[in-house]
């Protein structure tokens, strides 16, 4: 909002009033325009139609279009190759992605089973090298020359 480079302190532009000037806008002069008469008339026609009722009025030509250039003709041969470029070059492009998928397919086939080897084979490490209790298959405590085992107890 205010120049950087400036010798006032801020104290002093605080107090300054900035007023807006206006824009003034160079508005040109139009020449008046004279209705001028045309050199020659057009002729009225009049119509009469099939009721009876006459029809007056001027005579419109009908605007005629510019004629087109005419347009080299293409061989058919010419036709053939670029529709068969394009067809070649669908057909690569469709092969490089059935290519890309089959390898994505594979890599994720892959995956899966190095994910079940480690995921099965901690199980069987486990199975091995877990921890076991001592003295077969249950838990012995024994107490007092008595053994229990399992909630089963044997004196």
């Amino acid at each position: 909002m205010y120049p950087e480079n400036t010798p006032r302190v801020p104290a002093q532009r605080a107090g300054e009033v900035h007023h807006p000037k206006p824009i003034v806008r160079i508005v040109p002069v139009s020449v008046p325009l004279v209705p001028v008469q045309p050199d020659s008339l057009p002729t009225v026609a009049s119509v009469v139609l099939p009721d009876g009722r006459v029809v007056t009025g001027y005579a419109v030509n009908p605007v005629q279009p510019e004629p087109l250039e005419a347009k080299p003709t293409l061989s058919r041969t010419a036709v053939n190759v670029a529709l068969g470029g394009v067809g070649f070059l669908a057909v690569c492009g469709g092969l490089l992605l059935l290519t890309t998928f089959i390898a994505a397919l594979a890599a994720l086939i892959q995956q899966l089973v190095i994910l079940a080897a480690v995921i099965f084979g901690g199980f069987i490490a486990l199975q091995v090298l877990g921890h076991r209790p001592r003295g077969g298959a249950g838990t012995t405590v024994n107490i007092r020359k008595a053994v229990i085992k399992r909630n089963h107890f044997r004196g």
